[in-house]
């Protein structure tokens, strides 16, 4: 005999269904949706900032920054050593400034012994004019932090004698936050070294 019990036990049982279907459903959306939105995330952490081939960063193009970090690497060097050896009386304030940016506390200290040895005194008592030649870096990015070895040869303009000196650096790279201007490439130079100076000999042509 069908009584109305089991009509409404048959209600529940079907809205049970309904009820289980949905909260299924729907945790199945949301977990699909969080898998998307993470993977987007990572795809956007990977693809951040454009390099030129001069080593220019162009924030608003994309490209995968583990492809870019080498050209990263050598162009942060790059800017870091033209700044602080590219020097003049007229230039050296600005481009120090400039060079301090890129390292920690270590480019800092050979900053202070140049300065303690006078060697920005004398760049100015005698209108001295220091320019580098060729950079030439060795970047291992298998190294963490990344490690680098660079070969600056450069010149000492005094007036009617110029000299020319090879000067090899050592040091690591570490990521940090960017800061455009002033350290555009995000990256920072630790435990810098001037491992050794040396005057060249020019062959006479």
């Amino acid at each position: 005999m069908k009584t109305p019990y089991a009509s409404i036990y048959s209600v529940l049982k079907i809205n049970r269904i309904i009820v289980l279907s949905v909260v299924i459903g729907a945790t199945l959306c949301i977990l699909f949706a969080a898998w998307m939105v993470f993977a987007t995330y990572q795809k956007s952490l990977a693809t951040a900032f454009a390099i030129t081939t001069t080593g220019e960063v162009i924030p608003l193009k994309l490209i995968s920054q583990k492809e870019s970090l080498e050209v990263e690497s050598l162009a942060h060097l790059d800017l870091f050593h033209r700044c602080f050896y590219n020097i003049d009386a007229s230039n050296y304030r600005k481009n120090l400034e400039k060079a301090l940016w890129l390292g920690n506390s270590s480019v800092d200290q050979v900053y202070q012994q140049k300065r303690a040895d006078g060697v920005y005194n004398r760049l100015i008592q005698y209108s001295l004019v220091q320019r580098i030649r060729t950079i030439d870096t060795q970047v291992d990015l298998d190294a963490d932090p990344i490690a680098f070895t660079t070969t600056v040869n450069f010149e000492i303009n005094r007036g009617s004698i110029t000299d020319s000196y090879q000067l090899i650096t050592t040091g690591n790279l570490i990521k940090v936050e960017r800061h455009f201007p002033n350290n555009p490439h995000g990256l920072l130079i630790t435990n810098y070294f001037e491992k050794s100076l040396q005057k060249v000999a020019v062959s006479s042509e």
